[in-house]
């Protein structure tokens, strides 16, 4: 009898025990799991648990990470003024976060609990299909009204940004056609394709079904003296569609867009310089492909003005893509130290206008909710006067709709599906420039 009481008693305690090791050692797989089904509410109070008196690491493309989690670490305060928790956030340069990623989650410590990422093609390709990378839906986001579950969940969007075709009007140049960008001798400003990537993937996506159709219809509408130019070259292309693997119908439209891009762009190292360039008199004629938003910080002077320039698509006969739009992605890492202060500053950010303000404050960035967003369509106001007009954002449904600025935004799973052979084609054409 005593030596059954003494096995019992010692099964007792090894159930004990692997009860308590497993709950120490749930995963952040699981954390997500559960997370999914609670209200931000219930989220604050288990990061309050969590992380009092600790530090989460966060890496993005974005520094603004670092204002959003003070107002997340405020708002927690605000709930326990007992909490001493913080958030340490690093913005890598030089397209190194992924890397910097992937080492992290090698590693024997783990330091991040989650990022703020861009560039679709890389992260499906390395985050997403490795797993490095897990992806959390917000409740009160995926059952908020109006947003967009299959565009924005997987991965889940924090933000789509966007960079728009303007020029400079003060020689009375005319670009009412996207082809107008690639005409001979135009040399828009961009920044370099293998510096930021995202500006690759524009590209990219210029093949695919939807846009190619678009930069055929505004081919269709050229003048018959400019088609020849273009035509020409839409010719020369068509059959590298088939070794390419692209299968949409005018995919070879899209080819012919990305090889006299490719063969002309100014390659710059920054959007900002390029915006000062632009908004100069004597800059007159010239274009550019640049962040929409960093019109918001032009100084106005005798030598410079927001309205030297033009915003292509808001011209009423312009015709064809007035941009691209790629996005902020918000992720765990798989070894997440964190991870329930995680989904809990994603949620924050995702659902709220005070979480996502640190970007939802200037124009050209929409959240995927759109009770975040806040409205710039009078930006260019001052005194109730529409001074500076081409800072009055349309919004998010006018940039990507048909009927509107016809943004390209990016998939990442197409992107990563081309990315291959097209992105080696690409090289070849700005190799031999």
């Amino acid at each position: 009898m005593k030596k059954l009481l003494a096995i019992v008693l010692s099964v007792a305690l090894c159930l004990t025990a692997f009860g308590t090791v497993a709950f120490a050692e749930e995963s952040v797989e699981d954390v997500i799991a559960q997370a999914q089904s609670m209200t931000n509410e219930e989220l604050y109070k288990k990061a309050i648990e969590e992380s009092n008196g600790k530090v989460l690491y966060g890496i993005g493309n974005s520094s603004r990470g670092k204002t959003a989690g003070a107002e997340f670490v405020a708002m927690l305060q605000g709930i326990d003024p007992s909490y001493t928790g913080t958030i340490e956030w690093s913005q890598p340069k030089n397209n190194s976060i992924f890397t910097t990623l992937n080492a992290d989650i090698k590693s024997s410590s783990h330091i991040y609990s989650m990022t703020l990422i861009q560039d679709g093609n890389q992260i499906q390709s390395k985050m997403l299909n490795t797993g490095n990378l897990l992806n959390f839906i917000p409740k009160e986001w995926a059952e908020q009204e109006g947003v967009d579950i299959a565009a924005n969940s997987y991965p889940l969007t924090l933000q789509t940004l966007n960079k728009v075709f303007m020029f400079n009007n003060t020689s009375g140049a005319v670009f009412t056609n996207c082809w107008d960008f690639v005409a001979e001798g135009v040399n828009p400003l961009y920044m370099d394709v293998n510096s930021e990537l995202v500006g690759k993937n524009f590209l990219y996506m210029l093949t695919s079904e939807k846009y190619s159709t678009y930069l055929k219809d505004a081919f269709d509408k050229l003048p018959t003296e400019k088609k020849a130019y273009f035509a020409a070259v839409i010719d020369e292309v068509a059959p590298d569609c088939d070794y390419l693997g692209l299968t949409a119908e005018n995919a070879k439209y899209g080819l012919a867009f990305i090889k006299l891009w490719c063969e002309q762009y100014n390659a710059q190292t920054d959007d900002g310089p390029i915006c000062n360039t632009l908004v100069t008199a004597s800059a007159a004629g010239q274009s550019g492909l640049l962040v929409y938003s960093k019109l918001r910080s032009v100084e106005e002077s005798a030598d410079a003005s927001v309205n030297n320039i033009t915003i292509a698509a808001y011209q009423d006969d312009y015709t064809g893509i007035g941009g691209y739009a790629y996005k902020h992605f918000l992720m765990l890492t798989k070894t997440s130290p964190l991870p329930w202060t995680a989904c809990a500053f994603i949620s924050f950010m995702t659902t709220t206008e005070t979480g996502f303000h640190a970007w939802g404050k200037d124009m050209g960035g929409y959240s995927a909710n759109p009770v975040c967003n806040t409205d710039h369509s009078k930006d260019g106001f001052v005194d109730g006067v529409d001074t500076y007009p081409a800072k009055d954002d349309r919004g998010y449904e006018w940039w990507t709709s048909a009927e509107g600025g016809q943004l390209v935004v990016e998939d990442p799973a197409y992107c990563a599906e081309v990315s291959f052979d097209l992105g080696d084609w690409i090289d070849m054409i700005i190799g031999n420039k």
